[in-house]
C-alpha cells in the first residue's frame, strides 16, 4: 500500500473524487529522514566510542531503529493524505491514526498560495497553501506536483471569485 498512490476513487452521486499525493513527496520526507537520523548515527557513534569507550558506540543503533520506524510511519502518513475537488468546497482528508477532514468552501476562500523551497524545487514539488476568513478553515496540500499545484491555484481562485461575488 505504501509504495503505490493511494487510489483514486471514483463514485457516482455526492460522492467525492479523490486525489492522492505524488510518490516523490514520500521519496523526499524518506530521503530527509535517512540523511538526518544517518549523520545522527554517525556523531554519536564517534562521540560516544571516543569519549567514552567502544562499547557505549553500540548506543548509535537507536537513531537507525528510530529511522526504520520512521521509514514505515512516513509511508502511512503519505498514504493517508488526499484531496477532492467538488461543486461548492474542497476536501482535504489526512491522517492515520487521528484522521482528520477539512472542508473549505470556495466563496470563503481568501488567498490561494503555491511556494516549493529548495528541497521541494529539487524533487519538482509544491505546496499549496488555502487561506480563510476563519484561521481554523486554512488548509495546506503538500508535495504536488507543480503544474497540478498552480492547476489548483487558478481553480481555486476562479472559484473563490464566482462564489464571493455573490455575497
Amino acid at each position: 500500500m505504501e509504495t503505490g498512490s493511494p487510489d483514486n476513487t471514483q463514485t457516482t452521486g455526492d460522492e467525492p473524487v479523490w486525489t492522492g499525493l505524488p510518490p516523490r513527496l514520500l521519496t523526499m520526507r524518506r530521503l530527509l529522514l535517512v540523511v538526518w537520523l544517518g549523520l545522527l548515527a554517525v556523531a554519536l557513534g564517534l562521540l560516544l566510542g571516543l569519549l567514552v569507550g567502544p562499547a557505549w558506540a553500540a548506543f548509535a543503533v537507536l537513531p537507525l531503529a528510530l529511522m526504520a520506524w520512521g521509514w514505515v510511519l512516513l509511508g502511512r502518513n503519505w498514504a493517508s493524505w488526499r484531496y477532492a475537488e467538488r461543486a461548492d468546497d474542497l476536501l482535504i482528508s489526512r491522517g492515520v491514526l487521528w484522521q482528520e477532514e477539512t472542508v473549505v468552501p470556495y466563496g470563503r476562500m481568501q488567498l490561494v498560495e503555491v511556494t516549493s523551497g529548495p528541497v521541494e524545487r529539487h524533487f519538482r514539488l509544491a505546496s499549496v497553501q488555502l487561506h480563510t476568513a476563519a484561521a481554523a478553515t486554512d488548509a495546506t496540500i503538500p508535495g504536488l506536483d507543480p503544474a497540478e499545484a498552480e492547476r489548483l491555484r487558478d481553480r481555486l481562485t476562479e472559484l473563490g471569485e464566482a462564489r464571493s461575488a455573490g455575497l
